[in-house]
């Protein structure tokens, strides 16, 4: 008799042998991780944010340790989409989970020629759009900071690629629902939230922000409180699948999340901290299904709403 899966999900076309997914930023291109679990355990693999030109990131510090998490102010340093190509998705084709390759752009047409190169790549499975990048046409705003702005690079991204397309949202926003339902509008197939929130530290010695450019995005523990709200709020604005994130350190926080509406759930500081963060949470939630008595743990989505 074939063994039941009690994780198994599926996610805007995509089918999944667990809800968890690496986020992005946080692992590279899952070499690292690979020397620590079979990366097949993973629903997918989303990979470190790719622009189409190669970036060498923000100088001076970069990752500031939080009582909390951590501040990081690396500056989408990446091989650019190219090399991505070349150097890292033979790896990554060989690996037993489906990847999604985050992108970064400062203006529309940048997201779309992304998107048009990466529309035909073998082993490329779905895209997520990173919207919380700055638009350089219109003074620095974030792409996710407004309704319009967040449409209109998904509608771009949506004509130029066929693959499974995924919003990530920032949470540095007054009404994170409203983004939620344009973005929908717009052709995404799913959301994933929330990216880092903004803060700082400050050297007191020096008595200067420790960031060369002042603020950074803050993750982990510090920040879950808020993602869980911005995810259950999203969950009742939306029809699409949301993938929940920020500060899941432990199957109960993934068990949270789950309950609140998210499909998959990210995770990221997590793993920086205790590489073997996504096996012992994936255990965990074997068992939390076991404990439920449920089938599978797609049972419990959205619980929390009822």
């Amino acid at each position: 008799m074939e063994k039941i899966n009690p994780l198994a999900t599926s996610l805007a076309g995509l089918s999944l042998s667990s809800p968890l997914v690496t986020a992005s930023g946080t692992c590279g291109y899952a070499r690292e991780l690979s020397q620590f679990f079979d990366l097949g355990m993973l629903g997918a693999i989303v990979v470190k944010g790719i622009t189409l030109a190669p970036r060498t990131g923000n100088p001076g510090t970069r990752l500031i340790e939080t009582p909390a998490g951590l501040i990081n102010s690396i500056g989408l340093e990446n091989p650019g989409v190219e090399k991505f190509i070349s150097g890292e998705m033979p790896f990554l084709r060989q690996q037993h989970a489906p990847v999604i390759v985050n992108i970064s752009g400062n203006t529309e047409e940048e997201y779309a020629a992304l998107a048009a190169r990466l529309d035909k790549v073998a082993g490329v499975s779905a895209l997520e759009v990173n919207i919380s990048c700055p638009n350089v046409k219109t003074g620095g705003m974030a792409f996710g900071a407004c309704t319009i702005a967040a449409s209109r690079v998904t509608t771009l991204v949506r004509q130029h690629s066929q693959l499974p397309l995924i919003v990530k949202l920032s949470p540095n926003v007054t009404d994170i629902a409203a983004i939620a339902r344009a973005v929908e509008d717009a052709g995404a197939d799913a959301i994933s939230l929330i990216n880092t929130l903004l803060g700082m530290a400050i050297d007191i010695e020096t008595r200067r922000p420790i960031l060369r450019g002042t603020f950074g995005g803050l993750s982990g523990p510090a920040i879950k409180p808020v993602a869980l709200r911005m995810v259950y709020q999203v969950f009742r604005a939306v029809k699409i699948p949301v993938i929940g994130m920020g500060g899941i350190s432990t199957w109960q926080d993934a068990a949270e999340f789950i309950l609140a509406g998210a499909t998959a759930v990210g995770i990221g500081t997590a793993s920086m901290v205790n590489p073997l963060a996504i096996p012992t949470i994936h255990q965990g939630l074997q068992a939390y299904a076991t404990r439920q008595g449920v089938r599978n743990i797609a049972e419990l989505r959205g619980m929390a709403h009822q």
